[in-house]
């Protein structure tokens, strides 16, 4: 249990490095105090611009990339590998980890992201199938709703969904797709009320029905 530990651990601290708030110490901007105030590739891209956004994405895909593809594998001096630790269970409870360090990053005051951009970088490492039944789901609700959370929400239900049906008896990446869902959809309840309230945001190049109904 030792090596499960110590990696867990790892890949939290990797998980907390929020690529917009690192981003962001170069510019001497916090994201956190403006648009949203989330420290995503959206609010990056609709406050800081591009460049921004993709830097943000890809320090938060590639954290989740290296938790997932890379560090259950790493060879730890003086700590051997714990056969009583399956290699799937490992690779899914670190990649777990890394996605709950973005949510709540110990370097950044635990005011970390909503773990979508991370969630991605996992996939990408673990399963690419997968990945891209995300990022069709993503796409599928952003063209036909017009908020990103709720897509970014949707992306991460279809993991465990995908899960159940394409690799029936993956106890560790079914376990792994429910617990991130529901993660992420509690990252994004604020997303929720404003929704409910008619004061979220649409993203209107990607929404196919915004010439007919008018963006609030």
């Amino acid at each position: 249990m030792l090596e499960l530990g110590i990696k867990l651990v790892a890949a939290y601290f990797l998980g907390s490095i929020v690529g917009a708030l690192v981003v962001g110490s170069f510019r001497g901007v916090d994201i956190r105090t403006l648009g949203s105030g989330n420290p995503g590739g959206t609010n990056a891209l609709r406050t800081q611009g591009l460049a921004f956004a993709t830097a943000t994405v890809a320090i938060d895909g590639g954290k989740g990339w290296l938790a997932a593809g890379w560090l259950p594998a790493l060879a730890l001096p003086s700590v051997p590998a714990d056969p009583a630790v399956g290699r799937d269970w490992l690779a899914a409870c670190c990649a777990a980890a890394a996605v709950a360090g973005h949510v709540w990053p110990i370097w950044h005051d635990f005011r970390g992201g909503k773990g979508g951009a991370t969630l991605a970088g996992v996939l990408l490492a673990l399963a690419p199938v997968l990945l891209v039944i995300a990022v069709a789901t993503w796409l599928a609700f952003a063209a036909l709703f017009g908020f990103v959370g709720l897509a970014t929400v949707a992306a991460a239900v279809s993991v465990p969904v995908a899960v159940a049906v394409v690799g029936p008896g993956s106890a560790p990446w079914l376990a792994f797709g429910i617990a991130v869902a529901l993660l992420v959809a509690w990252a994004h309840r604020s997303n929720f009320a404003r929704m409910r309230a008619g004061r979220e945001p649409r993203a209107t190049r990607l929404w196919l029905l915004g010439s007919r109904r008018p963006s609030r």
